[in-house]
C-alpha cells in the first residue's frame, strides 16, 4: 500500500556493520573497540500549515526523505512516512533511522505529497513543496530540534517542518564482560596452553568482522581473562539477537596461533549473566568431524555482565554545548605569489585552491554546531598595512577587536580580501594563533564551549618548541587542533604535533590529552579532479578525531552534559492514518 511498505535505505550502503574489518587473528594485539564516532539516531517530523491542494477538504500528506551521495548531486530516496488524512498539520508516527558521523555533511531533502490515489508514483500526487538541510544542521540546533520553513512553490507559503533528532538507546550503552575456560585442549608440547579469546560480530552480508581481542594467560588449561568493556554497537551494532562468535586460540610467538575451537552467542543470550545458559562447549569443527567420541574442546563460562550507560557527544550537544570554529590561514612567502597561476594562494575564477577547498571541507560541517555561525578568522606570516610590520596573528577582516565573519562565506571573503592587501613574508609560526584561540578556550571551562581551531599552511614549522609548549598548555583546555599542510612540501616534522604514536611534550611536561590531528591534503586528492570527494575525505579524516577529544576533556575534568530542552510534544489534535 503506498506509504506504508517498509522505507529503502534504512541501512546505508557499505556500512552493514558501521565498524571496519579490524586486524587478523595473527597481528596479535589485546584489542579494544575502538570505533568511530557514530550513533545511530531516528528522526521525527511535525508539520504546521502545510499547502492545502484539495478542493472540498484538506490535503492527506506524506513525507518523502532523500539522502545525497558523497562527492555527486544525485538524491537517494531514503524512506517515506504513512499517509495522513485530511489534515495541514500532520505528526508522522514513522521515523527514520540513520546513522551519524560527526565528521560528514549529510545532505538532507524532504518533499511533501498531497495524496491522490494508491499509486507509488510520486508524479501522480500533488507536490507542497520541501525542506533542505544537513543532519549536522539538526543535532546542532538547540535540544536537536530544527524548524524551517517549506519552500518550492513560487508566490505560495507552504507551511513549516519541525524536525527533532533521537539517539537510540542502544548506541549508549556498554557491557563489562568476564570469561573464564576450563578444561581447554593441550596444544602446546612442552607445555600447556596460551589461550586467548577472538570476539566477532556478524555482518549482514553473513561475513564476521574482529570486535574484541583478549590478552594471553600463559601457561594454562583453565584461563581467567580480565575484565573488559566494550560498547553494545561494536559487539553486535545494537541488534541484540545478532551472532557474536567467540574463537579460542593457543598463542604462538610466531604469529600461528593454534585454533582451539569456537562457540557462538548473542548479546541477548549474554545479558543473563553468570548461569548455566552462559556455560559454553568449545567446539573444534574438524576434531568433530573426524572423532566420533568427540565432546568438546572445553568450555568458557561468563562469570559477570555488567551493563554501563555511557555519556555521549550528542548529549552535550542536545544540552546546549556549542563549538567554536576558528581559522588561520597561513600568508607566508613560499606560497608563491598570489597572482600567478602555480601559486597556493591563486584565486582562480572557476574552482577553489587548496586553501579553499580545506577551509570549506572542515568549515561547512563544524558551523552546524555554532548557533550565531560568527568565526574568527586569522592569518600568519605576512606583511601587514601601512607600515610592513610582520604578524603571526592578524584578523583576515582587517579588525583586530572584531576578527568576526559571519559563516564560511564571510571568511572566504575576507580571506580573498587579505590575499589583495597583505604582502607574503614569514617565518611560519604557529603558537601565535594556537595561544590566541587558547586565551577564549581558557575563560570558558564549564563545558558550555569547545574550541576547534584549523591551521592551513604550506610550509615546514619555524617555531617548533614554542608551537610544542602552546600544545602541551593548550590539552588541558576545552579545545582542539586542526592541522592541513597544501601544497609539495615535506611535512615530517609535523607528524611529530600529532599526538597519535608519541605524546608531545614540552621541557618535560607530557600533553594531558591528544589534541592534535595533522594530515597533508594532497592524500586525499581525487585523481579524477572532483574536488567535492576531495573535500569530503578531508573532512572525514580530519574530523573524525574531534567527539572523542571533546568527550575526553568533559570525562578528565568531571563534566555532565546539561539538560536536554523537553522534547518537542506536538498539540493534540484527531489524525485518522490511511490504511
Amino acid at each position: 500500500m503506498f506509504g506504508l511498505e517498509k522505507p529503502a535505505g534504512q541501512q546505508k550502503p557499505g556500512r552493514s556493520g558501521g565498524l571496519p574489518k579490524m586486524a587478523s587473528v595473527g597481528d596479535f594485539t589485546v584489542l579494544s573497540s575502538s570505533i568511530p564516532a557514530t550513533e545511530i539516531i531516528f528522526i521525527s517530523f511535525f508539520y504546521r500549515n502545510l499547502l492545502d491542494r484539495d478542493t472540498f477538504s484538506k490535503s492527506d500528506p506524506i513525507c518523502v526523505l532523500y539522502t545525497q551521495a558523497v562527492g555527486n548531486k544525485e538524491w537517494r530516496e531514503f524512506g517515506r512516512t504513512e499517509v495522513i488524512d485530511n489534515t495541514l498539520n500532520p505528526d508522522f508516527v514513522r521515523k527514520f533511522i540513520m546513522d551519524y558521523f560527526f565528521e560528514e555533511r549529510e545532505n538532507l531533502r524532504f518533499d511533501f505529497y498531497d495524496v491522490d490515489s494508491k499509486s507509488p508514483n510520486l508524479s501522480k500526487h500533488d507536490f507542497l513543496g520541501q525542506m533542505f538541510c544537513t543532519l549536522g544542521e539538526i543535532v546542532g540546533s538547540q535540544g536537536s530540534r530544527l524548524e524551517k520553513s517549506i519552500v518550492g512553490i513560487p508566490g505560495k507559503k507552504c507551511g513549516t517542518v519541525i524536525v527533532t533528532a533521537e539517539e537510540l538507546g542502544c548506541c549508549r550503552d556498554s557491557v563489562l564482560m568476564q570469561f573464564c575456560a576450563n578444561k581447554l585442549d593441550k596444544k602446546d608440547f612442552f607445555g600447556k596452553s596460551d589461550p586467548f579469546l577472538v570476539f566477532h560480530r556478524s555482518n549482514e552480508d553473513g561475513s564476521f568482522t574482529i570486535c574484541h581481542k583478549t590478552e594471553v594467560v600463559k601457561n594454562t588449561l583453565n584461563p581467567v581473562w580480565q575484565a573488559f568493556k566494550i560498547s553494545v554497537r561494536a559487539l553486535c551494532n545494537g541488534d541484540y539477537d545478532r551472532t557474536i562468535k567467540v574463537e579460542v586460540y593457543d598463542w604462538d610467538r610466531d604469529g600461528s596461533h593454534d585454533f582451539i575451537g569456537e562457540f557462538t552467542t548473542s548479546y541477548r543470550e549474554l545479558s543473563r549473566g553468570q548461569s548455566q545458559f552462559n556455560v559454553y562447549e568449545v567446539i573444534n569443527p574438524k576434531k568433530k568431524g573426524k572423532k566420533k567420541k568427540y565432546v568438546n574442546s572445553g568450555t568458557v563460562t561468563l562469570l559477570s555482565f555488567l551493563i554501563e550507560t555511557e555519556v555521549s557527544f550528542l548529549d552535550y550537544i542536545k544540552g546546549g554545548t556549542q563549538i567554536n570554529f576558528t581559522v588561520a590561514i597561513d600568508f607566508t612567502a613560499s606560497n608563491g605569489n598570489p597572482s600567478q597561476p602555480t601559486s597556493l594562494h591563486y584565486m582562480n575564477p572557476y574552482q577553489l585552491n587548496a586553501y579553499g577547498m580545506a577551509l570549506r571541507a572542515v568549515g561547512e560541517i563544524i558551523q552546524d554546531y555554532d548557533s550565531d555561525k560568527m568565526f574568527p578568522a586569522l592569518g600568519f606570516g605576512a606583511r601587514l598595512p601601512p607600515d610592513g610590520r610582520v604578524s603571526h596573528e592578524f584578523a583576515l577582516n582587517g579588525n583586530p577587536q572584531n576578527p568576526y565573519c559571519h559563516g564560511i562565506d564571510g571568511v572566504m571573503e575576507a580571506y580573498y580580501r587579505s590575499l589583495k592587501s597583505v604582502q607574503l613574508y614569514g617565518p611560519t609560526n604557529f603558537a601565535p594563533v594556537i595561544n590566541h584561540v587558547a586565551r577564549y578556550a581558557a575563560s570558558v571551562k564549564d563545558g558550555s564551549q569547545y574550541f576547534v581551531l584549523l591551521i592551513i599552511t604550506d610550509g615546514v614549522i619555524s617555531d617548533m618548541a614554542q608551537t610544542k609548549e602552546s600544545i602541551v598548555n593548550a590539552s588541558k583546555l576545552p579545545m582542539s587542533i586542526i592541522i592541513v599542510g597544501v601544497g609539495p612540501a615535506e611535512f615530517d616534522a609535523m607528524e611529530e604535533l600529532d599526538g597519535d604514536v608519541v605524546r608531545i611534550s614540552s621541557r618535560g611536561r607530557f600533553a594531558e590529552r591528544d589534541i592534535v590531528q595533522f594530515v597533508p591534503f594532497r592524500d586525499y586528492i581525487d585523481r579524477s579532479g572532483n574536488h567535492v570527494l576531495s573535500m569530503a575525505r578531508l573532512a572525514k579524516d580530519v574530523l573524525a578525531e574531534i567527539p572523542e577529544q571533546f568527550l575526553s576533556y568533559m570525562r578528565v575534568r568531571g563534566i555532565k552534559p546539561s539538560p536536554a530542552p523537553p522534547p518537542y510534544t506536538p498539540p493534540i489534535h484527531v489524525l485518522q492514518t490511511q490504511i
